[in-house]
Formats: C-alpha cells, structure tokens, sequence
C-alpha cells in the first residue's frame, strides 16, 4: 500500500525522470551543464506563466487568455521602453496591462456570469487585436536599456536570474496557496463551490483572485521575455499557452494527485521543456513535439480526472464510516 501511494504521487515524475535519463544517454550534448542551464532558464518563462493558469484552475476556472495578455503586456512594455520611458515605469506597465486583463476576466465571470472559457477567449481576442492595433504588426527591436535588460539576463550568486524570479514566484504561490487562509479559501472554492458559499467563503471574490493572478503572472511573464529577447511583438508568447496548460494539466498527476499544485506544475515545465530539447538534439522531425504533447494533454486529463474520482470515493467512503 506504501508503494502504491508512493507511486500514485510521485509516478509520473519518475516517468519524466526516466525520460530525461533516457535523452542523458542518447541524445549529443543533452546532459552538458550548458544545455541543462539553458533548459532551467527556457523553463522559468513557462513555470511563471503555468503558475498563474495553476492559481486560476484552483478555483475551478480556466484562462485561456494567458499567452495573449502576455503578448499584450510585452508590446506596453516595449513601446514604452522605445518611447524612452523609464524602464520601472515599462515594467509597472506591463505588470498592471496583464492584471487589468485578469482583473476584467474575474469581473466577466462572477459578476456577468459569463463562463471562464468564453470570457477568457474574449478577452486574448481583445488584447491580440490591441497589440495589432499598437504596433502595426511590427516589433519592437533595437537597442534596450541595460536596466531593463538586467532583468531577465545575468545572474546572482553563480544562478540565472531568471531562475531567481521562477523561484519567487513559485514559492509565494505555494505558500498564499498552503499557508494562508485565502489560499485554503481558493483551493476550497475550486472543489466545492456551493460548499465554500454556505460556509462563508466569498467565493466570487477567489475566483476574481485566481484569475487576477493568472493575469498578473502573465504580465511578469512577458516584462521577462522581452527583456530576455530585447523585442516585444504581437503573438510573441503564444508558444507557451499549449505548454502552459499541460504542465498544470500534468502536474496535478503527482504530488496532490487531481490538484492544481505548485511543486507539480514545476517538475512537468522542465519536464515538457527537456522533452523538446531532447528531441530537437535527436533531429526528430518539427511535428514530433506537437504529437507527444498532445499525447501528454490527453493522457494527463485521464489521469487527473482517475484521481480526482479516487479522491471523490475516498472521501465519501470516509464520511459513510464517520457517521
């Protein structure tokens, strides 16, 4: 029975440890500390914008306009920064255009009723066509400040800073979520939503949380791609939505098996990233990374939704022996 549970937890980050033993051994250059530093730091942009999707889906609802906003609030911060604004006052703009979006979602969803998949699609169709309309389709390139840059480049204390950022974001997630009262208020909100209501909870407003801070991680998200990438444009961060979604999707197969959870959505970014890499170093045909991570989605949706219905009987069984 130990191992069992140790397996329903921890399974699937086994099978991702043993993928990355596989690519250890058979791809060129995979295990080298420059090409794994390259990955942890390729993950950070990701794991940030998976932790925002992560705190939404703990209230049970779902952003897909994540990659969107991010575009959106990277071209603010690049227009600003080409119009020789401050580069504090780039980044607060960029922040505050991804947690306005998220902030309008939350509004969209308790207080006009409109369900998270639509009023979320409504919103990156806003905020694609506003990055459109700022700029013409061209991006934002040439020379940044270093101040700016510095964000996203160098590092401290031998460690990438973009690492130091995923680590601070990470961390505050996972302590608002495991050790505050409003972080128990989200996570109750998300699995029993009438429940939560007769017991106090504001549910509305935990929902307005999670997708605020879907929409503020976004925007983090962003300001660090384009100081990392010295170029803001419309579309930039759409290849992290698919990404995003499946490592949340299939994080919630280990640690708190059918949760959204920190440490979970962690080990699957780097994971799905390692993934990629490995592949890229094999020469596998461009299409093979769509097909497994596909494959992943689907798979991590079953397993997830196994567990989530363990849980479900466990807890009536529970219940039934209680009374």
């Amino acid at each position: 029975m130990r191992m069992r549970r140790v397996l329903q937890r921890f399974g699937t980050a086994i099978a991702g440890l043993l993928v990355l033993l596989f690519f250890a051994v058979s791809a060129p250059n995979f295990a080298t500390p420059a090409n794994l530093a390259g990955i942890l730091q390729d993950t950070s942009f990701l794991a940030i914008i998976a932790v925002g999707f992560a705190l939404a889906l703990a209230t049970a609802e779902l952003d897909l306009s994540i990659a969107e906003v991010a575009s959106l609030a990277a071209v603010v911060t690049g227009a600003l920064i080409q119009g020789g604004a401050a580069p504090a006052l780039a980044v607060a703009a960029g922040l505050g255009t991804g947690l306005l979006a998220g902030l309008l979602n939350g509004a969209a969803v308790t207080l006009l009723k409109v369900p998270s998949l639509i009023a979320t699609l409504g919103t990156a169709a806003i905020a694609k066509g506003t990055g459109f309309a700022i700029t013409q389709g061209v991006a934002f390139v040439g020379r940044w400040p270093r101040d700016f840059t510095g964000l996203a480049r160098g590092s401290l204390l031998g460690v990438p800073n973009l690492v130091w950022w995923l680590l601070l974001v990470a961390g505050a997630a996972a302590i608002l979520l495991k050790s505050t009262r409003t972080g128990l208020h989200m996570l109750a909100t998300g699995e029993a939503e009438e429940a939560a209501r007769l017991a106090g909870i504001r549910t509305g407003r935990m929902k307005r949380l999670g997708l605020g801070l879907a929409g503020l991680l976004a925007g983090v998200t962003a300001v660090l791609l384009a100081a990392s990438l010295s170029s803001a444009a419309p579309g930039m961060a759409n290849d992290l939505f698919l990404y995003a979604i499946a490592a949340v999707l299939l994080g919630m197969t280990m640690i708190e098996p059918g949760r959204p959870n920190i440490g979970g959505t962690l080990i699957a970014a780097f994971t799905l990233k390692a993934l990629g890499n490995g592949l890229v170093l094999l020469d596998a045909p461009y299409y093979t990374q769509d097909i497994v991570l596909g494959c992943i989605i689907l798979g991590s949706v079953a397993l997830s939704a196994t567990a989530m219905r363990r849980t479900a009987f466990t807890k009536t069984l529970n219940f039934g022996n209680a009374t």
